[in-house]
């Protein structure tokens, strides 16, 4: 087995590197002075199972770039088998044709995978699950709610939870992360006027005098967490946390959250940590390099994967 990462994040890499005790395979990611990318393989891998690890977050298109040109070049040295590894799954939202006229770009995405030459994909959290049918290839989409009720077992008690999905939409996430602590379900009902504007509608649920833990797949703005909470609040939540997957956290996203009633948010590794998150007293990570890590070795070892979550 071989493992490639590219420059999007390298803490993470390291880190499932470590877990599997399988080094980084030695080689060179780097840009051009016009910034084209340029990936040079330093290893043998002929007839090697590799999995590159690199999520397409910000800058996005380089990220994605670097993906594609590293299983390019991994096919064009004769690997076996590629798996692109991608905690997470850029142009994810773009999932549906939003208006008329506009791309589903999460599908061009898949395709341009599919066609640089990857054989499976392991990814974490699709913002939608039907992206999976977007790949014509085996896709496994992980989900951290495991490693989320870990943590809040461990700082929570969860005789006095509330879980809250912050839409609609992510019901189905938070009811799965409710039941694995036995803890009831809230939804905020929130209209969204324009692209990364929300406003809260209604509070379904009682959550009085409730610990209020939000699930989602993203943050990025922050605005509909920061909202959501201030409405809990409002309903009469005693404290509202929340536990998010991916932490896209663009613009002031991070000041927001910091003057935010958020007691705090938690999330994943899936994303290179930045220094305006580092310096945002109300923002915790946990890892998932673990769980990346276990569905790599079962993967390479053919065995199942859906039973970690079982």
């Amino acid at each position: 087995m071989k493992l490639v990462t590219g420059n999007s994040n390298p803490a993470l890499a390291k880190a499932v590197s470590k877990y599997l005790n399988v080094p980084l395979t030695d080689s060179v990611v780097q840009k051009f002075a016009d910034k084209e990318i340029f990936v040079e393989i330093k290893e043998n891998v002929r007839g090697e199972d590799v999995f590159v690890l690199q999520s397409t977050s910000y800058p996005a298109n380089d990220n994605l770039m670097e993906l594609l040109i590293i299983i390019d070049a991994l096919r064009r040295a004769s690997a076996r088998r590629i798996t692109a590894v991608i905690p997470y799954f850029g142009y994810a939202r773009q999932d549906r044709k939003s208006a008329s006229r506009s791309p589903i770009s999460a599908k061009l995405v898949a395709n341009l995978i599919t066609e640089a030459g990857a054989n499976r994909i392991l990814t974490l959290d699709l913002h939608a699950q039907q992206i999976q049918g977007f790949f014509d290839l085996p896709t496994d989409n992980l989900t951290s709610a495991p490693v989320m009720v870990r943590d809040i077992k461990e700082h929570y008690d969860p005789s006095n939870v509330m879980v809250v999905s912050p839409d609609v939409g992510g019901v189905l996430r938070a009811r799965n992360v409710a039941r694995r602590i036995g803890a009831p379900l809230s939804i905020v009902d929130k209209r969204r006027p324009r692209a990364g504007v929300s406003e809260v509608m209604n509070i379904i649920g009682e959550v009085e005098g409730q610990s209020c833990i939000m699930v989602d797949d993203i943050v990025d703005s922050g605005g509909t967490l920061c909202n959501a909470a201030e409405a809990l609040l409002n309903a009469g939540a005693k404290e509202v946390s929340a536990y998010i997957t991916h932490g896209v956290l663009s613009g002031a996203a991070c000041e927001r959250i910091a003057a935010s009633k958020l007691k705090e948010l938690v999330i994943s590794d899936s994303i290179l940590e930045t220094d305006e998150e580092r310096a945002t007293p109300n923002i915790r990570r946990f890892s998932i390099a673990p769980l990346i890590g276990e569905a790599v070795a079962r993967t390479a070892a053919e065995q199942s994967v859906s039973s970690l979550f079982d």
